[in-house]
């Protein structure tokens, strides 16, 4: 298996780890702007989670999101809350918060 795969968006292709649970614009993001070494506090993360996860849900809701999308996007935000604000190697690294991937 390798260790990366090829994403796309409006700019093109673009490889992402394997086991990166986002794609191409935030692996942009990730190339192009020097991250600082400081972890986010893991209590803004878990209050973007609840922000996200009703996101998901009242966008499900308005039909502006398919359900199997809004699941994983839900699915993902519960996880980190359930996980609460204690800090992790997984939740507080300078990457982007892992979320499921619909499949």
């Amino acid at each position: 298996m390798s260790d990366h795969r090829i994403e796309r968006d409006s700019m093109g292709e673009l490889k992402v780890p394997h086991d990166a649970l986002y794609g191409a614009q935030t692996q942009r993001a990730v190339n192009n702007f020097p991250v600082s070494g400081q972890a986010m506090p893991p209590a803004f993360i878990h209050a973007i989670a609840r922000i996200k996860l009703a996101a998901a849900r009242v966008n499900r809701d308005l039909k502006l999101l398919d359900g199997e999308r809004a699941e994983a996007i839900a699915d993902a935000a519960q996880a980190i809350i359930e996980a609460g604000t204690t800090p992790s190697s997984r939740w507080t690294s300078s990457r982007p918060v892992p979320a499921p991937r619909a499949t």
